[in-house]
């Protein structure tokens, strides 16, 4: 599994040949004008929820990769009546595919559309191909809902929020990866605007302190878990 860091809380997923993307806000993001949205491939669309810094770019590129869109059901609605392919989740249930399988699990955030439209529940997602499972956090504050994630999964790696603010800080993600069980974690949701600004050399050494690896890659850098 290759995970492709676009910034903010956008990532893409390879997956033997096939492509994921997480939360697409590429074109919207300052820091990563050095990315191409065209050049982003897509089979599926996994969404976190329904703020503007997550889904900025998914109707262009659902439009132009045909990708299917995973999300909960309000989410997925929404794109469906504009057309695009949707294929609605819910808290507990499982998108499947041949080669990965995304879990839709509990997040506490909040959820709405730029235009105002309700977003649904916030989640996170569980994404397994074979041996290899990510915890894909979204935007969410520390719960305890993430101790059920190991009572089914070992994770390889967690993808966790660590900009404080409008989600868990520092302090919240290493307890975070203690519930969920897993020492690698790939930080997002932080530098991006003014609120979410960190120390970044600090956040690596708490979480070392804490017997973890914090992995900032740089906006477009790759790495191969699993």
């Amino acid at each position: 599994m290759n995970i492709t860091f676009y910034g903010h809380a956008c990532f893409g997923i390879e997956i033997a040949g096939k492509h994921i993307v997480v939360d697409p806000f590429i074109t919207g993001n300052p820091k990563a004008a050095h990315l191409v949205l065209e050049d982003v491939q897509a089979d599926y669309i996994l969404l976190t929820h329904a703020h503007q810094d997550h889904v900025l770019d998914v109707e262009a590129l659902a439009e132009r990769t045909g990708a299917t869109i995973v999300s909960n059901y309000e989410i997925a609605m929404y794109y469906t009546a504009k057309g695009l392919k949707g294929h609605p989740v819910n808290h507990g249930g499982s998108f499947s595919t041949d080669r990965f399988t995304a879990k839709y699990v509990n997040a506490v955030h909040t959820s709405s559309f730029a235009d105002g439209t309700y977003g649904g529940e916030p989640g996170g997602f569980v994404v397994t191909a074979g041996e290899t499972s990510v915890y894909i956090a979204g935007d969410t504050a520390l719960t305890m809902d993430m101790k059920l994630i190991p009572m089914t999964t070992t994770l390889t790696a967690a993808i966790l929020p660590i900009g404080d603010n409008f989600t868990m800080g520092v302090d919240d993600a290493i307890i975070a990866s203690n519930f969920v069980e897993c020492t690698r974690v790939i930080g997002c949701h932080y530098d991006t605007f003014p609120p979410i600004e960190i120390d970044s050399a600090k956040a690596v050494t708490a979480f070392s302190a804490a017997g973890k690896e914090l992995m900032l890659p740089a906006i477009g850098e790759t790495l191969s878990i699993g």
